[in-house]
């Protein structure tokens, strides 16, 4: 049974979409924290509502980045992970902390990767006229947004996209990818190659979600679109 902790900044709705499936599918883990630079993040109020243990890591409280990160990995270690998973936590992590936690740490950004990384991805996509435009789970190194990529999902981008309809269409995706890529994780699945995450036994790690004008589709690179799995809903 591996020990996850999940960070958070906001409401944290990829964390819900993994607290929820790691109940619903039985993995071999339970959520053991779920952890927050802020003490109003909305997330921490369902965490609690399902009996998973909470705390705050006020950022704020701290001079600078390494005495913070200093006691946000105490906090952590104090709850024994195998996994940290980060989700929505809008921190710039040292590269001691990245260090401390090489090799299981996730975190999902909303762009295919190496593609946009950094803020405002749906509207660096737009500027560029890509065609096509995601979300990448990683793990975490101390380049940001880089890390060995795990899972991807991809959408088609419209003429008539905007950062908002790109954010929302790309929502549910995150959903999806997310906790798969944490239960390959805990059931020791992923391995990395010469930088490149395999899936032992393998499966897609490409989803393919078509436009909102062709019904919301969505399919596995790989898969038969009748075999597909749905996406289902929030990077937070």
């Amino acid at each position: 049974m591996k020990n996850i902790v999940i960070l958070i900044s906001g409401r944290g709705s990829n964390m819900q979409a993994i607290v929820q499936a790691c109940a619903a599918q039985s993995w071999p883990a339970r959520i053991a924290a779920v952890l927050s630079n802020r003490p109003d993040a909305p997330g921490l109020k369902f965490a609690a509502a399902q009996g998973i243990p909470v705390g705050v890591v006020d950022h704020r409280q701290f001079p600078d980045r390494a005495s913070f990160d200093k006691a946000l990995a105490k906090a952590i270690d104090a709850h024994v992970p195998d996994l940290v998973v980060l989700a929505g936590f809008m921190r710039i992590l040292t590269p001691e902390f990245v260090e401390h936690y090489a090799g299981r740490m996730l975190n999902i950004h909303p762009s295919l990767l190496p593609s946009f990384p950094g803020l405002h991805t749906h509207q660096q996509a737009l500027e560029a006229g890509v065609k096509v435009h995601g979300a990448s789970v990683h793990f975490v190194t101390d380049a940001l947004d880089h890390g060995p990529i795990v899972l991807q999902a991809a959408i088609e981008v419209g003429p008539d996209d905007t950062p908002d309809t790109l954010a929302e269409r790309l929502l549910p995706c995150e959903h999806h990818i997310y906790p798969r890529a944490v239960r390959w994780f805990v059931e020791d699945r992923l391995r990395v190659r010469d930088g490149v995450v395999h899936v032992d036994p393998p499966e897609p790690q490409l989803l393919i979600a078509l436009a909102a004008s062709d019904g919301d589709a969505a399919t596995e690179a790989g898969a038969p679109a009748d075999d597909a799995n749905g996406a289902a809903g929030d990077r937070s």
